[in-house]
Formats: structure tokens, sequence, C-alpha cells
């Protein structure tokens, strides 16, 4: 395949609950005062309508069943069917509430119409297919995860399509989704075919988030696949800037949180900022993706969907122009310490640990070690963490193994030299009654990470914001 050069661009990503609210884009972000070429040199990246992924694979937050897990767990059955049409009500209701023409009503349901039958025989097939007793359906799931996957953001880009079609804009669906194309693709080659004829200058691609390829996204990546792809094709395409538009600003702490008159927009940061974000769980981006853009040097900017008119956020490699936290954020977390006498002078043991963790698929927050305990802090579950504690209890029988609920409370800022953020977190922590467990700081001076009770985490980050950022700007305001 040739490689094909393009114009001066920008690839951006619009997320779920952004795309609920499109026909607000269409008056912002995708279309607003733009006339003629302004309109285009742009690539836009789409996930699926709020709520669709959802009800496709399981729900993110609470785990309930869609139709992946419905399919998954009751295999013999076809509970996963009514699981389906709630797929099928829901894009219909959502490109009801955006499609205003009948006739882009009656292709946008035609769509989904195609698209649900079409997993709706797939699944049969597979389920007749899998009660043979050569067939395994563990082997198949992740296929059938992908294929989920590709519906809802297909759904929304058709939709988009339509929409600015409608509104006299020329919009290009591009599908990366592999519907019924029996060609196997590795990602770059997947998007350098979709993109081959796309003029930049006279027309508007709507991608889909999902790329079906050789890879598999979902089995690395999971949800976060939409951005991997965002970020690969501004790469492919040499994008001037990488965007992603959210439904708010990035800013120094949840404003619903600290007080709406109390927070600031960051502005700029850099990847390292960023990489500790998406570690404590809050990610502007991820991490991969962002990886695949700093080595491209592409800058990211993290805007308000909503707000077209102020640069948002921007996010590259610069160092700070001065020291000082930037964001305060925190997460719950299980912590996980292993107290052993007879460590002292062991190797083995830290690697151990690991090996059990990454078999139960546990993320890693933060640690720390002394001479006789390694603990971890961890993102998971209490009842994983239960499993992990009981096989190193066995691995280890004269060790004390403990997990329990915890939470970290996390000051961060590209440069944090001589601004005494430990000294002064400990102190507001304290006049703020939020009892600290432990508390460390990186040699980095990018983050100050503080052990609260899993009570005290909305009151230790009011009080962490208050004293180093707050405080900051009434100091500066006052200069």
């Amino acid at each position: 395949m040739a490689e094909q050069s393009y114009p001066e661009h920008t690839v951006e990503k619009i997320g779920g609950t952004s795309m609920s609210r499109l026909k607000e884009l269409r008056d912002t972000l995708l279309i607003g005062d733009r006339t003629g070429a302004d309109l285009y040199g742009r690539i836009f990246v789409v996930s699926a309508f709020g709520g669709i992924t959802n009800l496709l694979l399981e729900h993110k937050k609470t785990g309930e069943p869609g139709v992946y897990a419905s399919f998954a767990n009751a295999s013999s059955d076809h509970g996963w069917l009514e699981a389906l049409d709630r797929v099928s009500q829901a894009m219909r209701a959502a490109h009801a509430d955006i499609l205003e023409h009948s006739a882009d009503l009656l292709q946008a349901d035609e769509f989904v119409r195609e698209r649900i039958e079409g997993a709706r025989s797939c699944l049969f097939d597979l389920q007749r297919l899998c009660s043979y007793g050569h067939f395994r359906l563990s082997r198949h799931m992740m296929v059938f995860r992908e294929l989920l996957s590709g519906l809802g953001e297909a759904h929304s880009a058709y939709v988009t399509a339509l929409l600015l079609g409608r509104a006299g804009v020329s919009a290009r669906y591009v599908d990366l989704t592999g519907w019924r194309d029996e060609r196997e693709f590795t990602l770059e080659q997947r998007l350098q075919v979709a993109m081959e004829g796309v003029d930049l200058t006279s027309e508007l691609p709507i991608v889909t988030g999902y790329a079906q390829c050789n890879e598999g996204l979902m089995a690395e990546f999971d949800r976060g696949y939409s951005e991997v792809t965002f970020s690969r094709l501004a790469r492919l395409t040499g994008a001037k800037e990488a965007i992603i538009h959210k439904e708010f600003h990035l800013s120094s702490a949840d404003p619903g949180l600290v007080g709406v008159e109390t927070v600031r927009k960051l502005g700029h940061i850099n990847y390292d900022v960023a990489d500790q974000l998406a570690n404590l769980g809050m990610e502007a981006i991820h991490p991969q993706a962002a990886k695949t853009l700093r080595q491209a040097r592409i800058p990211l900017r993290v805007t308000n969907a909503f707000d077209p008119g102020d640069p948002g956020t921007l996010i590259d490699d610069a160092p700070a122009k001065a020291t000082g936290a930037e964001i305060v954020t925190g997460l719950p977390v299980v912590v996980l310490e292993l107290f052993e006498q007879d460590m002292v002078g062991v190797k083995g043991y830290d690697a151990a640990i690991l090996d059990v963790l990454a078999r139960h698929n546990a993320f890693i927050v933060s640690k720390n070690s002394n001479a006789n305990t390694i603990t971890h802090f961890l993102a998971t579950s209490l009842k994983r963490a239960r499993r992990i504690e009981s096989e190193l209890a066995a691995l280890y029988p004269s060790a004390s193994v403990t997990a329990r609920s915890g939470a970290i409370a996390s000051a961060i800022g590209r440069d944090l030299k001589g601004q005494r953020v430990l000294m002064r977190g400990l102190q507001a922590l304290d006049s703020a009654g939020v009892e600290v467990q432990a508390a460390q700081k990186s040699s980095r001076a990018v983050d100050v990470q503080f052990l609260l009770h899993p009570d005290d985490l909305d009151r230790g980050i009011t009080a962490l914001h208050a004293e180093l950022i707050a405080e900051e700007n009434r100091t500066s305001i006052a200069a």
C-alpha cells in the first residue's frame, strides 16, 4: 500500500457522553459558524452514543450484563436475545432524538436493523457450533466482544454523517469495524485502506472509534480502544494536533466536589502529568494512546466540546514554567499488605507477589516497602483482593497477609520541587480532621500521595485543593 500525503489537519475524538448531545455538537463544534473550506481539514473519531456500549458488553461501573455478558454466562439459552433487542431499541431511540428528516430516520433504522440482525445470526451460529464437543465457546468470546463493540461506533458514525450531510456538509462515513469484510489487516493497514481517496480539503471523515484488526484492540485495550484508534490515525496522517473533546474542561479538581468558584482550568500540562492522572483512574487519554502521540511529537489538546471558543488544555512534552501542584484527585483502593519477619535480606518476595497480582489482573496504583513489609495499593474489587490474599497466604504460610479498603488522594504537578507539598498537605489534612494512614513523595517530584480512610477521600481532596491550589491562586492574585 502506497503512502498517502495529507494536507495540514487535526484528528479529533468525541466521547460517548458528548455524542449523546450530537445536535448541540453540530451547532457548535462540528459546524458552528464555519463555512466553506473552514468546515474541513479535520478528521473526527467517534465513540458510541452514551450507554450503548454498556448495553452491548456490560455496564462499566455496575457490571450489569449486556449482550456479551448475557451470552457468556448463559450460552445455552437465549437470554442474550432480550439484551440484543434492548440494544436495538436504544440505538433507534438515540438517533430518533437526533435526526429530523424522515429519509434520514429510515436509513438509520435500516442500518440498525441490518447490523443487529447480522449479530443475531452470528450468535445463533456460534451457539450452534459450540454445541459440538470439539468447539469451545471460550475460544471465540474475544472475537465476539470485538464484533459487538463495533456495532456501537458504526451506528454513531453513520448517524453523524447523515446529520451533517443533511446540513450541507460533505461528510464521509469511514467504517473501520470490518463488517462483512473478509480481508485481514493490521491496525495500520486498516487505517490506510479506510483513508484511501479521502480528500481532507473537501470532505469531513467521521471515523468509527473501533477498528477491527489482527492485533485485536479489545484484548489489549478493552474500552480504551477508541483512543488508540484516534492516536494511531493521528500518527498515520501526520496530524498537526490531536484533540479530545469532553463534556467538561480539565480542571484542578472535580468542581462538583471543591466548588466551581475555586477550581481552575489546567490550560497546559505535559504527558507526565497525564500519565499520573491515568494511574489514578482520571484518564485525560489512555496511556498507550498518549505514548503514540508523544513519540510522534503530536501535541494533544483536551477541550470542552460545548465551549468551542475555549482553547482547552494543551498536553505536550514542555516542562513547567513555574513549580507547584496543578491538580488534586484520588480514588478508592485496596491496601494489600504482606508482613514477613524473615523477609530481611531474602530476594523473591516482590516478584512472587507481582506474579499473583498479574494473574488476577489487579491494577497497581502505588506500592511501598520496608525491611519486612511490602504494601501494594490496588485499583480492584475487595472480592478479588480477598482471592489474592488467600493465594499469598498459602504461598507464604508464615507471613501475615491482609487486604483492606482505603483511598489515595494525590497532588500532581509537572514540577513540585521546593513547594513542601508533602508537609503542607499533611498539615492541611490534619487541620481538616482527616487522618493520614501513610504518605509518600516520589523523587521525581511530580506527585505526592496520601493514604486515607475511604470515607475521608472527598474531604481530603477538598482540603488539599484549598491549601495547594486555591491558596496559591489567592496568593498570586494578591501579588
